[in-house]
């Protein structure tokens, strides 16, 4: 929401992502006053509110909040740096407001809230960045049906490089492989059959990620919490679904599987917007219009597959509109920062006498963020 002495027509995150960086670079380059929204506000001078948000429970986002900080020095930008502390770790507020349904968004909403009541009257997102633009792991088994195997050596590489193993190529392979020859229906049939047998192992770490989506369909995280008998009744209308959908989706595996996580991830949108809303914020996500998950659908899967292709097609698309000098490091994001918070907010949620079940209320929330001079950010209390 404005604040008064902090005018600005728009808000936009300067991190975690490179997607988010790219919409804050963009929308503050658009014709008229510096940082004003085309067709939107006259005042001369006004600058797009550039959001960086700075978890001090966990540490290692110090370069990532360092490049922000690169990102944001600009006439054009007024940077505000929220603090987060144990309070707006994942899990710290699973009793927050009521939404529609259920969805992941619910574990990092106050999160998100800390992030978003620092934002102005029109707050954009990179939200399904990630979804519209990477490319699901069963697109290797696409690439494959197209008989285009020299563009799997450099994913596969990636693959090998980040797990250590001499084996992962051939396993890796072998699974695309094995995606690329399965029908839809045989491939429901082995859901059914893992699902009516409980049987819900996978391998870890990156490459075990990598083969485990490497299926027309996996069980979910809530299958293990089912009985065996709601588990023996999905699994009977898994095999009866072929039947009633003829010869499946008309897709292919890779195809099917990445329009079915957007599917999953744009609904759970609706969930954040309820859970981390904001009084007279709207929350906008350009990476989600149709327009440009259709642009976006017309990428050549040999290029999706890469490593490193979304910061390389952003780069490009900021390049086409004349913003150059990215700080060094832009694009390569680390997951671990994120995986760490959300182990120490289970950790910290868990515990019932942790800082989250005795913290008083502070006023204005945690992290909230404060307008500091231009160029130098300023600190909210954490």
């Amino acid at each position: 929401m404005p604040r008064a002495g902090c005018p600005s027509p728009g808000s936009a995150p300067t991190s975690p992502g490179p997607a988010s960086g790219t919409l804050a670079l963009l929308a503050a380059g658009l014709p008229g006053a510096p940082g004003t929204v085309l067709g939107h506000g006259t005042g001369a001078g006004e600058r797009l509110l550039a959001v960086t948000f700075n978890d001090l429970a966990v540490p290692g986002r110090e370069s990532e909040v360092e490049r922000a900080g690169a990102l944001a020095a600009n006439p054009r930008r007024h940077h505000v740096v929220v603090t987060g502390d144990e309070l707006v770790l994942p899990y710290a507020e699973l009793d927050g407001p009521l939404t529609d349904e259920p969805g992941p968004s619910l574990i990092t909403a106050a999160r998100h809230r800390a992030r978003l009541a620092s934002g102005s009257a029109d707050h954009f997102t990179g939200y399904g960045a990630r979804q519209v633009l990477d490319a699901h792991p069963a697109r290797l088994a696409d690439l494959l049906m197209d008989r285009k195997r020299r563009h799997l050596v450099r994913p596969v590489a990636a693959l090998a490089k980040a797990d250590g193993s001499v084996m992962v190529p051939a396993r890796v392979y072998g699974a695309a492989r094995r995606l690329a020859r399965t029908p839809y229906g045989a491939g429901l049939e082995v859901l059914a059959d893992r699902l009516m047998n409980q049987r819900f192992e996978e391998p870890g770490g990156a490459v075990g990620a990598s083969l485990a989506a490497l299926t027309w369909a996996r069980p979910g995280p809530a299958a293990r919490w089912l009985t065996g008998e709601a588990l023996a009744e999905v699994s009977v209308r898994l095999q009866s679904a072929p039947s009633r959908q003829g010869s499946g989706p008309g897709q292919r595996p890779g195809d099917f599987r990445a329009r079915a996580a957007l599917a999953r991830h744009a609904s759970d949108l609706r969930v954040l917007e309820q859970a981390a809303e904001i009084r007279s914020q709207r929350l906008h996500t350009p990476f989600l219009d149709n327009q440009v998950v259709r642009a976006c659908r017309s990428l050549p899967e040999a290029l999706r597959v890469q490593p490193g292709a979304r910061a390389a097609i952003l780069r490009t698309v900021l390049e086409g509109a004349g913003v150059g000098d990215l700080p060094p490091g832009w694009g390569a994001p680390s997951h671990a920062p994120a995986a760490a918070a959300a182990r120490k907010g289970l950790r910290v949620a868990a515990d019932p006498d942790g800082p989250v079940r005795h913290a008083p209320a502070r006023a204005g929330g945690p992290g909230r963020g404060t307008c500091g001079p231009q160029g130098a950010p300023s600190s909210g209390p954490g």
